[in-house]
């Protein structure tokens, strides 16, 4: 499972180049994302979304037009009046997440479920079983 990339026109070099050259900017821009595991059995792919402090609620997940799997998530937490004191200096106070992963051909896109718990969001894609006939499109003669 790979994440898809969309190219804009206006900065496709300097992304060729980081990515070309291994260039920490491109760390630090990828740094924002949460971190996912991909896992593959023989049965399913499992993916493994970090996101403390995260809810069930805050994600959304579909399969888009392209039948690529979109992950999206946004958390944003209200600003409080303060009781003790006021912030000099709030970093995080909301986050907005949104990967496209191209999904296998074997994957079963019908059949993809979801669930989180303790932070970590968990979806599960099971592959489509294969018949004999499926796994041998078209026989070559040899000559």
């Amino acid at each position: 499972m790979l994440p898809a990339r969309k190219f804009n026109s206006q900065n496709w070099l300097p992304d060729l180049f980081n990515d070309f050259f291994e260039n920490s900017a491109i760390d630090r821009f990828r740094a924002t994302a949460p971190a996912i595991n991909v896992k593959e059995t023989e049965k399913e792919y499992s993916l493994e979304v970090a996101a403390p402090g995260s809810t069930k609620e805050d994600f959304k997940i579909h399969v888009n037009k392209d039948g690529n799997l979109v992950i999206a998530m946004e958390k944003c937490k209200e600003d409080k009046e303060e009781k003790d004191g006021k912030y000099l200096r709030k970093e995080f106070s909301s986050c907005k997440f949104n990967q496209t992963l191209i999904l296998p051909e074997n994957a079963d896109k019908d059949k993809i479920e979801a669930c989180s718990e303790n932070g970590i969001l968990k979806i599960r894609v099971p592959k489509t079983e294969k018949t004999k006939e499926e796994e041998v499109t078209r026989m070559i003669e040899i000559k």
